[in-house]
């Protein structure tokens, strides 16, 4: 089975995508995560990923097209795989249709206020990339990553400015692709506003429709 994750920054793509990944034995692909490799790698599509990344931006089609195709070519996405963060615009939307068919687009809906709420409290391991919530998913030991040890930090990325100016991009650009999916009859609209288990199980009966 083949999926796309929609919502605004802080809808919790990543989160219910990984769930569902276990559950469904597909890889989760974040092209947020993928470009973050490509930033330590230090290959100049990173560097040029990380100008507009850190802005608030979108980082342009032809970068991310490029590095999805590559990483949907891989052994472990033959059987399926759950898009998050990609596609973002129409061209690349209209891209993935020329690489792979896709079997159904969940649409994660949540307020600004909350999306603010999540992200000024979200940290991350400057070593493996773990995601933690100051507020609702703490690490054992403060500051510390439970699984390597490594140093929390807070992305750039999740200032409330930033995320302020990433809505801002996330309406004008990203929301026409809901219209989009939503014609085609692949979408799927779920309530990402509720606890972590209720809005997984609308996901699975949203999958199963």
């Amino acid at each position: 089975m083949n999926l796309i994750f929609l919502g605004a920054p802080g809808a919790g793509k990543g989160t219910h995508a990984e769930i569902l990944s276990n559950n469904l034995h597909i890889p989760s692909v974040s092209t947020g995560n993928i470009i973050r490799e490509a930033l330590k790698s230090g290959t100049e599509m990173g560097r040029k990923a990380k100008v507009y990344a850190e802005a608030g931006k979108l980082v342009p089609d032809e970068i991310v097209i490029g590095i999805v195709r590559e990483r949907l070519a891989k052994e472990d996405c033959k059987n399926g795989f759950i898009l998050d963060g990609f596609p973002r615009t129409l061209p690349q939307a209209e891209a993935l249709d020329r690489m792979v068919k896709i079997d159904r687009v969940i649409d994660l809906q949540v307020t600004e206020d909350l999306v603010l709420r999540r992200l000024s409290g979200r940290r991350v391991c400057s070593k493996c990339g773990a995601s933690y919530n100051i507020r609702t998913k703490k690490p054992k030991v403060e500051g510390l990553c439970d699984a390597c040890g490594g140093t929390l930090v807070q992305r750039r990325d999740d200032e409330p400015e930033t995320v302020r100016a990433r809505l801002k991009v996330y309406h004008e650009q990203t929301e026409p692709l809901i219209q989009y999916y939503k014609k085609k009859g692949l979408l799927s609209e779920v309530d990402g506003g509720k606890q972590i288990p209720e809005t997984e199980h609308d996901i699975l009966n949203a999958l199963e429709a």
